[in-house]
């Protein structure tokens, strides 16, 4: 079954209020996980590193990326609050760290069992160590990235994940935990990789979902997709690919302000896009070709049968002028029609009756 992550991340513009209720839109729209971003603004970025364009245009306020951070900080006491508002309801709580004491607090205070590394983390290789070392299932988006950088991160991964605190970290020991069986196993059993692409929204024409399928082939993992196009057809697409993990980011209403609710669904889209995304997997079935139940009692309908084009009668030779092929198909099937050619009829048939043998 695809996990579907309602991103929420920091759509609830710093409010406690706002963040519950996009709990309760991810849970009534079906979604398996509903995911925030977890931060302290001081600790992610200068005070004075310039917005990403689409955030500017999105936010129309010019301010540093360390202003408009800072107004969408929730407290460590309001995230325990949303997690166990989660449990409560029965929806699984996840949020991305991007800062150590954040990390920290997601793995040891609220006892996340699985992880997301960003896109924007995936280079960082000490922060992608840190995860690694929880030992915890980790999600890995790769926006922005290539695929050498995806197997350098893998390579952090796995040498976090395998190595008992006696090898001093280093790109060598990276590299050899890596192509290690054991390092190999590790990630397969603890890493799923996202495609992504790290634009909002996202160009159709740079979606390149084709790419799923490299990141499956090259590392043999599990692939899912992060998507930030707009609307919810390329989910769905992505779905009928064969991603594991679907994500999107989803608002309140899109017109509040805020650097990323233009790119987001908004409630109904995010009800449209679970649902459609079920119905795919529904689809998609176990690949197994074979009559479905609901085709079986067709078959006598639509299939054809070796039947008399003229009356026959016992003793008669069947030939080419006496046999057709015609509905209903619960008869000999026309697969014999060539080796009953030049056969003695056994009995009489009248023109159109199905022909026994």
């Amino acid at each position: 079954m695809v996990k579907i992550i309602a991103e929420a991340g920091v759509n609830h513009n710093g409010s406690k209020e706002l963040a519950i209720k996009l709990i309760d839109a991810a849970y009534t729209a079906g979604a398996d996980i509903v995911k925030f971003q977890t931060f302290k603004a001081a600790h992610l970025v200068t005070k004075d590193a310039q917005q990403a364009e689409y955030q500017m245009k999105n936010t129309g306020i010019d301010e540093s990326q360390f202003e408009m951070l800072k107004k969408l900080e929730l407290s460590y006491d309001t995230y325990k609050e949303l997690a166990e508002y989660c449990n409560s309801i029965g929806i699984e709580f996840l949020s991305t760290a991007f800062d150590k004491d954040s990390l920290d607090f997601l793995v040891n205070d609220l006892g996340l069992k699985t992880l997301k590394i960003p896109s924007g983390e995936l280079t960082n290789a000490p922060f992608v160590l840190e995860h690694a070392k929880t030992g915890l299932d980790l999600i890995v988006s790769t926006g922005m990235a290539s695929l050498s950088e995806v197997e350098s991160a893998l390579s952090v991964i796995a040498f976090g994940l395998v190595n008992k605190n006696d090898i001093e970290p280093s790109e060598e020991a990276f590299k050899e935990a890596y192509v290690s069986e054991e390092g190999q196993d590790a990630l397969i059993n603890k890493v799923t990789l996202l495609h992504c692409t790290t634009e909002y929204p996202a160009p159709i024409a740079e979606i390149n979902l084709n790419a799923m399928k490299t990141l499956s082939s090259s590392f043999k993992l599990t692939v899912g997709y992060s998507d930030h196009s707009a609307g919810i057809v390329i989910p769905i697409a992505a779905t009928a690919l064969g991603a594991c993990i679907i994500e999107k980011h989803f608002t309140l209403d899109k017109s509040m302000q805020g650097p990323d609710h233009k790119a987001s669904l908004e409630p109904e889209e995010l009800n449209e896009m679970v649902k459609a995304i079920r119905n795919v997997t529904k689809a998609l079935g176990n690949g197994v070709k074979s009559p479905q139940l609901s085709e079986i009692k067709n078959k006598i309908v639509a299939r054809k049968s070796l039947v008399a084009a003229r009356d026959i009668k016992a003793g008669d030779i069947f030939t080419e002028s006496n046999l057709t092929v015609k509905r209903p198909g619960n008869g000999v099937s026309p697969y014999h029609y060539w080796s009953l050619l030049g056969e003695i009829a056994k009995e009489d048939y009248r023109e159109g009756n199905l022909i026994n043998v």
